[in-house]
């Protein structure tokens, strides 16, 4: 092991965490390797074992070690594993949306066939916000869009699509935004979209599934086009 020196008073947890991880990052335990117990490492940092219990309890949450009953606690990675959050941020926009129209496509036909009265009074809304909007910047069109398909999805009363849908939103919202500016798609038709996002609505409040699931269809895949040409 290479030498850990002591720790300052504080915050000795983020600290030990910040150490114990760099004997990982930089080779000084491999991955399979045993690392040193308890008392050994609380000497080596100048701080109690139960700080050093925290911050070995940190680092297994990461991926990065796992304690064997019996046997100790082992390296079993070198990086942390990026939670779901940033791996979106990282990842291309078009990958983003072609995940979204397998969400959205289904999430339409549900909606139809699941939509209460308050959700039709949400989507309308939606709508004639979406609308409104085009008077405005492409950063409000954009929000107004995104609230839209977030009505359509919260329709299909299902968490978990719902919660999908609002991990990708973020990613969604800068891309769209940079694709308005960029291919100046509002320069002509400040609303632009809406005769297939009317459609989309339309199909949905009437409860046909399958109109609503073509007309999802039909307007995420004519974004998506123009986001690989982009």
């Amino acid at each position: 092991m290479s030498s850990l020196g002591p720790l300052r008073p504080s915050p000795l947890v983020e600290q030990a965490t910040d150490h114990l991880r760099a004997q990982i990052t930089e080779g000084h335990w491999p991955v399979g390797t045993k690392i040193p117990g308890e008392t050994t490492l609380a000497k080596a940092l100048g701080v109690g074992r139960s700080t050093v219990r925290e911050a070995v309890r940190t680092l297994a949450t990461l991926g990065l070690l796992q304690s064997r009953q019996g046997a100790g606690v082992f390296v079993i990675a070198e990086r942390a594993a990026e939670d779901w959050p940033t791996r979106l941020r990282r990842a291309a926009v078009t990958d983003v949306y072609e995940v979204r129209m397998l969400i959205e496509v289904q999430a339409a036909r549900l909606a139809a066939r699941r939509r209460t009265d308050e959700d039709l009074v949400a989507l309308n809304a939606a709508l004639t916000a979406r609308r409104a909007a085009s008077a405005g910047a492409d950063a409000e069109f954009v929000d107004a869009d995104i609230a839209l398909h977030r009505a359509v999805v919260a329709a299909a009363h299902n968490p978990v699509l719902t919660d999908l849908f609002t991990e990708f939103a973020p990613v969604l919202r800068q891309g769209l935004i940079d694709l308005v500016d960029l291919l100046g798609l509002r320069a002509g038709e400040p609303n632009h979209g809406d005769d297939t996002h009317d459609a989309l609505v339309r199909a949905v409040v009437s409860g046909d599934a399958e109109s609503a699931g073509r007309a999802a269809q039909t307007e995420l895949e004519t974004t998506l086009t123009r986001l690989r040409a982009a």
